[in-house]
């Protein structure tokens, strides 16, 4: 079931994009609300409400993934940082919807929590947000930073129909 570990985003046209939006989120758990605000906001102006629920559980578990597993203990708390750690994007294509969530840590997402054992861990609190990603969205993956940003991505895309 979680195959697209280490799956870069499917290709996609750059130029076809009929919108973007993006949102730095905090170094705190209250963060995943704002995330939530976030994708309703964006969501509605651009005339997807219908998707709401199933875009929103995904953001949500993406996001507290992003704050649980890849930010240091002592990066959580009111201080802020210059250039924010855990970053929401949301792209608009015609025919799909990608959300991707930015952070700084390299390792893969569900770190212990691997394929090969899943029978086994599925009763185990940590890890069962990738099995929701994977349930709630189309495909999704995770692939690592390039250039002056360390850290990964880790998407979700969602299928539009007329």
């Amino acid at each position: 079931m979680l195959e697209p570990l280490r799956q870069g985003l499917p290709p996609v046209d750059p130029t076809a994009v009929s919108g973007s939006a993006s949102c730095a989120l905090p170094a705190r758990f209250d963060a995943v609300r704002g995330a939530r605000s976030f994708t309703r906001s964006t969501l509605t102006q651009w005339g997807l409400d219908e998707r709401f629920d199933d875009v929103a559980l995904v953001v949500s578990e993406l996001v507290t993934n992003a704050l649980r597993h890849a930010l240091p203990d002592d990066a959580r708390g009111p201080a802020s940082e210059p250039e924010p750690a855990v970053r929401l994007h949301l792209m608009r294509w015609s025919t799909r919807l990608v959300c991707a969530v930015r952070d700084p840590s390299e390792d893969r997402p569900g770190g212990a929590f691997s394929p090969e054992r899943a029978e086994e861990n599925c009763d185990l609190e940590s890890g069962r947000g990738l099995f929701l990603v994977d349930a709630y969205s189309d495909s999704w993956g995770w692939h690592p930073l390039a250039g002056r940003l360390t850290g990964k991505v880790v998407w979700a895309l969602f299928l539009l129909h007329d």
